[in-house]
């Protein structure tokens, strides 16, 4: 079989092998430490965390770590601070003049900023971790707690908390240098991955068992999850192709009729801000529940329900709107027409019927504006369509997270990525890629 044959293939390169046993081994670090109890907590006496993490926005925190909240465990934040920094450190980028510096100095500036935010990390981990131990004093019984004095299992708790997302941190940043994939990214997907199984079985019960439709209903479901899937796919990988063609430079700075060499594209992608739209909306939908809860009023009581409830209908109203607000504002910072444009035109390269400079860049714009809408409103949609998994097919909480949303799209994005690399080596070295798009490659003898 071809992939049984891809496979060996994967074995007989030497770097990738080891890339990828090194990837294996990080990541099973991080899952064991998910398991590992923070010290001075009974283990046994976790049920209220447990379904303190069944739904709403700690039951999606919950699902990002793998299990790590509702096990108070030493990596009970997993990587959320240093996702949260790197939004934050993005978004000051645009204003703070020294940043702006910093990003266009290359890799120097580059090392700059990661330092930036590892700093930020640490920070944003002392500001959560006392919250996520009070909240285990207020969901726990108090014979969970096996240390005497209270004081010193906060501090020791926090810093243990701190530490391990530090860690996580590290593992992550040390999967991308010497592993396969981007490493912060993977450990975001095994810990989704690792609730799968558990939410499927706990759906396939409930449907079996009682009024719940049966396995008529399981095999509908799975259909759509498919189905989801390969949408998410083609949201990922879909471009819409600029032809450019080149010509020779006049001496009076023109272009020469006579055109020559091949007729190459611009990709532009459908949707050039990944997941960083839904990441961005998702940790702004955490501060209206956070600020209302402040409150005692009805009101502030009210808001705090609804923007609690993910699967509710103004929490996903606001949630789709940000998205599609955040995918411009994202795909603006991340895709430079004007550089494109400038790069074309010392090239020799210009788009057919569109003259070199800021008519190009014009042009480029109104084509990313044109497809960026398309593809802020699919990803939207698949964005919330967990909610709508919950109240129209009465499918589970847990399952229902895989139908859509932030996780499902982490899943298909970084797969997508991490196979486009482990591609790139079977192709460099004369083998059949992993992918549709790879070719026969034949050595030169």
């Amino acid at each position: 079989m071809k992939f049984i044959d891809t496979i060996k293939n994967i074995w007989k390169i030497e770097e990738l092998k080891n890339r990828i046993l090194v990837t294996l081994g990080l990541l099973l670090v991080y899952r064991f430490g998910a398991q590992v109890v923070l010290p001075g907590i009974d283990a046994s006496q976790l049920t209220n965390l447990s379904n303190q993490a069944n739904g709403g926005l700690l039951g999606l925190l919950n699902a990002f770590t793998g299990g790590a909240f509702s096990n108070a465990s030493v990596f009970a934040l997993g990587i959320m601070p240093y996702i949260s920094a790197s939004i934050v450190v993005q978004l000051m980028g645009i204003a703070i003049p020294y940043l702006q510096k910093l990003q266009k100095e290359g890799e120097s500036g580059r090392k700059k900023i990661n330092q930036i935010t590892r700093w930020l990390t640490i920070a944003i981990t002392l500001v959560q971790g006392p919250g996520y131990i009070y909240n285990l004093f207020a969901t726990l019984p108090s014979t969970a707690f096996v240390l005497e004095s209270q004081t010193i299992f906060v501090v020791s708790s926090v810093i243990i908390i701190s530490t391990g997302c530090i860690f996580a941190m590290w593992l992550g940043e040390k999967i991308t240098d010497k592993g396969i994939g981007n490493g912060i990214s993977l450990l975001i997907m095994v810990g989704i991955i690792a609730t799968l199984p558990l939410s499927f079985v706990q759906n396939l019960t409930s449907r079996v068992s009682g009024e719940g439709g049966g396995m008529i209903m399981v095999l509908i479901e799975l259909a759509i999850w498919f189905a989801i899937i390969l949408g998410s796919v083609l949201l990922v990988m879909a471009v819409r192709q600029i032809p450019v063609q080149y010509a020779r430079r006049t001496a009076t700075g023109g272009y020469e009729k006579n055109i020559f060499g091949s007729r190459q594209y611009i990709p532009l992608k459908l949707n050039a801000s990944g997941v960083m739209p839904i990441i961005f909306a998702q940790a702004i939908m955490f501060i209206p529940a956070a600020v209302a809860g402040l409150s005692d009023s009805e009101t502030s009581q009210g808001i705090a329900a609804a923007f609690s409830d993910i699967f509710g209908l103004w929490y996903n109203v606001v949630f789709a709107l940000l998205i599609i607000v955040f995918t411009y504002f994202y795909t603006a910072i991340t895709v430079p027409t004007n550089k494109m444009a400038d790069d074309l035109k010392r090239s020799g390269g210009f788009i057919p019927g569109i003259r070199p400079g800021s008519e190009t860049a014009e042009y480029l714009d109104k084509i990313m504006s044109q497809i960026t809408l398309p593809g802020s409103v699919f990803l939207a949609l698949i964005a919330i369509f967990p909610a709508i998994a919950v109240k129209v097919l009465n499918i589970q909480q847990g399952w229902a997270l895989f139908f859509g949303g932030t996780s499902l799209l982490i899943l298909v994005g970084v797969a997508i990525d991490t196979m486009q690399q482990v591609n790139s080596y079977l192709l460099n070295r004369h083998y059949d890629g992993l992918m549709k798009t790879g070719k026969n490659r034949k050595a030169v003898a």
